[in-house]
Parts: C-alpha cells; sequence; structure tokens
C-alpha cells in the first residue's frame, strides 16, 4: 500500500469548496453533514475554524474545530478515498493543533466510532490518549464514541 506524503496546500474553508466537501463527506460517513450544516459553521458559528486540503484546485480532504475557551473540539475530519494514507489526514491535524495554540488552546479534544480503526491510528499517533467513552453517542447506528485527548502544550 502507498502511504507516501501528497504534498497539499492547506487553506481556510470557504463556500467554493462545498461541492467537493459534501461529496468526500458523503463518502466517509454513514450519516454525512449537509451543505447547509458546512455552510452555517464557515460563516455564522464564531466558535469554528475549518479547513481544506489542496491537490492542485482539488479538495482532497477536510477538518474543522470549534474552540471553546482554552479548548479545541476537534468537529470532522475526512480525507477523499484515493488519498487516504497519504499523511493528508495528518497534515490536517497539524494546521488544527496550530491554529488551536495561536488561539490560546492548552488541549485538543474529539469523539471517534471505536469501529473507525484508521482514525484511531491516526489520532492515536498524532498524540490524542483515550480517556473514557460516550455509550450510545451516535445517534444513526447506538454506537459508543471513543473519547480523546490531546495536551498541546508540554506544561499542561
Amino acid at each position: 500500500m502507498d502511504n507516501t506524503k501528497t504534498p497539499v496546500r492547506i487553506k481556510r474553508m470557504c463556500k467554493a469548496y462545498l461541492d467537493e466537501v459534501v461529496a468526500i463527506e458523503n463518502t466517509s460517513f454513514p450519516t454525512p453533514w449537509s451543505r447547509m450544516a458546512f455552510s452555517h459553521e464557515i460563516d455564522n458559528n464564531d466558535f469554528a475554524y475549518y479547513i481544506a486540503a489542496l491537490a492542485g484546485d482539488r479538495v482532497i480532504g477536510y477538518a474543522g474545530m470549534w474552540i471553546i475557551l482554552d479548548e479545541g473540539h476537534v468537529t470532522t475530519l475526512a480525507v477523499h478515498p484515493s488519498y487516504r494514507r497519504k499523511q493528508v489526514g495528518g497534515t490536517l491535524l497539524c494546521e488544527l493543533f496550530k491554529e488551536a495554540l495561536c488561539r490560546g488552546c492548552q488541549k485538543m479534544t474529539l469523539e471517534v466510532r471505536p469501529s473507525n480503526f484508521a482514525a484511531l491510528r491516526l489520532y492515536e499517533n498524532t498524540g490524542f490518549i483515550s480517556h473514557g467513552v460516550r455509550h450510545g453517542y451516535y445517534s444513526d447506528t447506538g454506537e459508543d464514541a471513543v473519547i480523546m485527548w490531546k495536551n498541546l502544550r508540554k506544561d499542561t
């Protein structure tokens, strides 16, 4: 399997990217977010920060978080199936970490399905540690969510 790094540019998510973002979303999640949900996040949520990974002019992945006080909460991350295992997800997470630090965050958190082995591996490889379970978190399947945390600063 080819897991070489794909060169990408990271840009703030904008409405021009939403067709490609929603297409990736629809192939990545059993209950995908709508175009309207993404549009609301980038236009109306002052706590939100969303980015897109581009290869040339093509969106190949995206990620987002909310900044709440001194914590960043990863709300979504997905990579186009053709670009998975090429370090695009890790690049997106590193950009979120940098932005969170610039905004004064001490920690990052997220929830992930325990059945999403690829995502769990990515998060663990970028320093997230499992700190519990939210039982029945995913309303579409009733699946639990693994709660993960990462310290952004060495002294916390």
